[in-house]
């Protein structure tokens, strides 16, 4: 205690294009009310401003991020890690689906904390994601003993380069339903709630489902900044229907006020169009907890990529044929390169992994205040 706040040892990290407030599993309290009250308070939600000014977060779905990590609980992984989404304006804390690029911190935060022992101009670390049942392989080099930073990794989004991350999602269909294609069909007609006429789509669930469609079925061009889809709110309100029905149709909400009140971050939903670049093979926007994000979610981003290489699916219809395995997504902020290996498995198609590179940074580390009376009122 320090007054009436609760300070409890934490290190802010930024992995890819997004940051998060990582915590060690043995630091935190048993219980999980406890726990979301400490994440909502650390990060300032809920916030009716919607800028998280009373604590770390950043006022957008990927600057509002926990991870959690501790010892692993299976023998083929290091570390468990658990991803916790937080959106800003309601006290409630979500933990369906994996983020990426929080992942790409998760290695590098591991063998700095010393949860993993690492020597050698190199580190790998297996991760296991609790939150999918999925294991990560993270590859980076180290400097005396710990996770490298400088490097000459350029990542669209971020300014400057870093040391780079590589990370391997093995075998990631099914993540969050258990199906890499969550209904059996590859591309439908999906109901909406309310006045919205249907739509045609595809839903994926590699690294984390998606629902995807043409950016044209609804009305735009597909290449939209960030800032002009925040503006627009037909977009929005239509973005949302669609995600809501989509997570009703795979099963991960009951019903749509279920969606909207509980499963506010899942599925992703991304808006595709042509390329504007020779060197890319689809160019997306994607809606990330209500928000168009400034980049790409990177689950969202290996989800489209391996959609690509599946036969009848809308992305694989608008897509540049790739020659190999290896898929470019344009997306608002440059270019997402995406290694994405797709088989035919006992007649039906297989996610055996998909691979990207990353960077991330240590940026501070000590210890977050919390008003103590906020978790004593979740423990009441």
């Amino acid at each position: 205690m320090n007054g009436d706040q609760l300070a409890i040892s934490s290190v802010y990290m930024r992995g890819g294009t997004s940051r998060a407030l990582f915590f060690k599993v043995s630091d935190l309290p048993a219980s999980e009310r406890e726990r979301d009250a400490i994440f909502c308070a650390a990060l300032g939600t809920p916030d009716p401003y919607g800028r998280q000014l009373d604590g770390m977060g950043g006022g957008i779905s990927s600057l509002s991020k926990i991870a959690i990590v501790g010892p692993s609980t299976r023998p083929d992984a290091d570390v468990d890690y658990t991803f916790a989404q937080v959106p800003i304006d309601s006290a409630i804390v979500q933990y369906k689906g994996n983020c990426g690029n929080i992942s790409s911190a998760v290695g590098p935060y591991a063998v700095d904390e010393g949860l993993v022992q690492a020597s050698g101009d190199t580190a790998t670390v297996r991760i296991h994601n609790t939150n999918t049942g999925k294991v990560i392989v993270s590859r980076f080099p180290l400097v005396d003993g710990r996770a490298a930073v400088q490097g000459d990794c350029v990542l669209p989004g971020i300014a400057g380069a870093g040391a780079p991350v590589r990370l391997s999602f093995l075998e990631p269909g099914g993540a969050v339903t258990g199906k890499l294609i969550p209904t059996d069909s590859r591309i439908e007609n999906l109901e909406l709630e309310g006045d919205w006429p249907s739509i045609e789509v595809s839903i994926v669930d590699a690294a984390n489902p998606v629902v995807m469609l043409r950016a044209a079925a609804i009305g735009l061009t597909g290449g939209e900044t960030p800032a002009e889809l925040d503006a627009d709110s037909r977009a929005l309100m239509y973005c949302e229907a669609i995600r809501r029905a989509a997570a009703v149709k795979i099963g991960i909400a009951t019903d749509a006020e279920d969606a909207r009140l509980r499963v506010r971050s899942l599925p992703q939903v991304a808006l595709l169009s042509s390329p504007s670049r020779e060197d890319c093979h689809l160019r997306v926007r994607v809606m990330s907890t209500g928000q168009p994000h400034r980049a790409t979610p990177l689950t969202g981003g290996m989800c489209v990529a391996a959609a690509i290489h599946l036969d009848g699916t809308v992305a694989h219809a608008m897509a540049r044929r790739p020659t190999g395995e290896d898929v470019a997504v344009e997306h608002p902020s440059g270019i997402l390169l995406v290694g994405a290996k797709v088989q035919e498995k006992d007649g039906r198609p297989h996610v055996c992994e998909t691979s990207v590179y990353r960077t991330a940074r240590r940026l501070m580390e000590g210890k977050v205040y919390v008003p103590a009376a906020s978790v004593e009122r979740s423990a009441a």
